[in-house]
C-alpha cells in the first residue's frame, strides 16, 4: 500500500474532546489524509471512538495491532499503550512510561519521522503537560509541518504552550483555524506552506 497520503497526528489531553470535535467538523471527509488522535490517557479506557463519529463523516477506528493505515479516516489510539507504525500499519506496545505523565504523542511522533513516506501534520492541542513538545524539531527535520492550539482557544493551554516553547511550531491557530491549515497543506506541495510568524 502507498504511504504517499499525509498523516495528522492530533496530540492533547485534557480538555482535547473540545479541541478534537471542532476541529473535525470542519474537515472534509474526503481529502485524502488518515487522521491518528493520540489522547494522552494512562489508564482510562477511550470512548472517543464511540464519541467522535458525531462530528465527522470519516470512519472512526480504535486501534489494533497491525491495523492498515488508511486516507480518509481517523484512527484513535487505545490506553496504556504506546503507538508505533511500520511497513504502512500501526502498531500497539506496551506503554513506556507507565508512571507520571505519559509520553504517548511524542512516541508515535518519532516513530511517524522514521517509517512513514507521506507528508506528516503534528498538531497539539488542549492538555496538561508538554507531550509531544520533544519530537516536533524531529517532524520538522524531516519536512513535516507542526501546529499548535492557540493557547486563549485551549482549555488546558499547558501542551499547546509547551509545544510553541520548544520553537519548532510552524503555526498556531485556534481548531478551526487548524482544520483549513489541514486541508491547504493536504492539497498542496509542502515547499508552498509559508511558516507563520509566531
Amino acid at each position: 500500500m502507498s504511504q504517499h497520503f499525509p498523516i495528522v497526528c492530533i496530540g492533547g489531553s485534557a480538555g482535547g474532546l473540545d479541541a478534537y470535535t471542532r476541529l473535525l467538523r470542519h474537515l472534509p471527509a474526503d481529502m485524502g489524509v488518515a487522521v491518528v488522535i493520540v489522547n494522552h490517557l494512562r489508564i482510562v479506557a477511550t470512548q472517543l471512538h464511540e464519541i467522535l463519529p458525531r462530528y465527522t463523516q470519516m470512519p472512526v477506528e480504535l486501534i489494533t495491532d497491525a491495523l492498515r493505515i488508511q486516507p480518509d479516516r481517523v484512527f484513535i489510539i487505545p490506553a496504556q499503550r504506546d503507538l508505533h507504525v511500520l511497513d504502512g500499519a500501526f502498531r500497539l506496545k506496551p506503554i513506556s512510561k507507565p508512571r507520571g505523565w505519559p509520553d504517548v504523542i511524542t512516541v508515535f511522533l518519532r516513530s511517524l519521522t522514521l517509517h512513514w513516506n507521506g507528508k506528516l501534520i503534528a498538531v497539539i492541542v488542549s492538555g496538561y503537560d508538554g507531550d509531544g513538545a520533544e519530537a516536533l524539531c524531529g517532524i520538522k527535520d524531516v519536512g513535516g509541518i507542526t501546529i499548535a492550539q492557540k493557547p486563549d482557544t485551549a482549555r488546558q493551554p499547558d501542551m499547546p504552550g509547551s509545544a510553541i516553547a520548544s520553537g519548532c511550531i510552524d503555526f498556531i491557530l485556534s481548531p478551526e483555524d487548524i482544520a483549513k491549515q489541514i486541508v491547504r497543506i493536504a492539497n498542496g506541495p509542502l515547499r508552498n506552506v509559508q511558516r507563520a510568524e509566531i
